[in-house]
């Protein structure tokens, strides 16, 4: 049997040789990734509201496909129209790796769940109570001398509690450079006190470090958000936000149509920029959007591409969640 084994191997070494090269080319990774036109994810299986009303018209969250950064996929982007290549230190930072990257990103999807569900409740009218905000470390600078971690939660700074980056602005801008400030923060279920060193950038102290924020709330009626562990970042978060308002009001804010669109959310309403716009409205119209909403920041690039592509879509730019909603009524 060995002997047999030894013989195929020999007879066929120059195939088995380009198996594995091929599986190689696929496999190894380059620090290179890929964007490409996305699509859309249907909010309807994906939002519930408790005693909510359901629609026949459908809100959409547009998103950006991210391909491997492989050497095949790499040349394919040459020839393939939208497929653009972008360098893995253009998303994340130097020394994050970028699965530190997308965790991160997984907790600003968290904050814009907590957003959309606040925001929506509030402007329906429904009874919504914020009880905590939860401050997450999530980015520290290379210069930053500081016991934090990333994905410490801030608990207080100098005996103070935190809650905003505000909260974290006015402590640290009390103090000089060199000051050493104390910071409690939970890790790993543990309460720890850590240090800080202040120092100066552009003039303005500062710790070193971006936070976000989630929120631990009670609404009624309940509502639930659903996502996949492989979707990260706060840019669903306009959609999210008008699906549960869709679901705690009886008229149809779509009218029956097939809305897609991208924005953050925040608790007030606010509606924020967002990245990637061009391949999530080639995305869009891929997937037969009656309308696309967009954030106001990023109405002039989503433009150009609808004239560039010949596109005949309406293009609805909004700032809040209200606005959104009359710009859908009278569509």
């Amino acid at each position: 049997m060995l002997e047999r084994t030894k013989t195929i191997i020999k007879e066929n070494w120059k195939f088995t040789v380009l198996i594995v090269a091929i599986f190689l080319l696929f496999k190894i990774e380059l620090p290179y990734k890929i964007y490409a036109p996305g699509g859309m994810v249907d909010l309807t299986d994906r939002v519930s509201v408790q005693d909510g009303y359901t629609h026949d018209g459908e809100l959409g969250m547009a998103y950006v496909s991210m391909v491997r950064g492989s050497l095949p996929f790499l040349a394919a982007s040459y020839f393939i129209p939208d497929w653009d290549i972008v360098a893995k230190s253009e998303i994340t930072y130097d020394n994050e790796s970028f699965e530190e990257t997308f965790k991160a990103d997984q907790i600003s999807t968290q904050q814009s769940i907590d957003s959309a569900i606040i925001a929506a409740y509030r402007l329906a009218g429904k009874e919504v109570i914020v009880e905590q905000e939860v401050v997450h470390v999530t980015h520290i600078d290379d210069q930053a001398q500081t016991g934090l971690k990333l994905f410490d939660v801030i608990l207080s700074v100098e005996g103070e509690s935190i809650s905003s980056m505000d909260d974290l602005r006015n402590i640290i801008a009390k103090h000089q450079e060199g000051d050493t400030i104390s910071m409690t923060v939970l890790r790993d279920d543990e309460e720890i006190t850590v240090d800080s060193t202040i120092y100066l950038l552009d003039g303005a102290p500062k710790v070193g470090i971006s936070i976000t924020i989630t929120y631990e709330y009670d609404e009624s009626p309940e509502a639930v958000i659903e996502t996949k562990a492989s979707e990260s970042g706060p840019s669903g978060g306009l959609m999210m936000s008008l699906a549960i308002y869709n679901a705690l009001m009886e008229e149809d804010i779509t009218g029956g149509k097939r809305i897609i669109g991208t924005g953050t959310i925040d608790i007030e309403g606010n509606v924020g920029e967002i990245g990637g716009v061009r391949y999530k409205l080639i995305g869009a119209v891929h997937e037969d959007a009656d309308a696309f909403l967009v954030p106001v920041g990023n109405y002039d690039e989503a433009v150009e591409v609808a004239e560039e592509k010949g596109y005949d879509i309406p293009i609805i730019s909004v700032s809040s969640l209200s606005e959104a909603i009359e710009a859908l009524k009278n569509l």
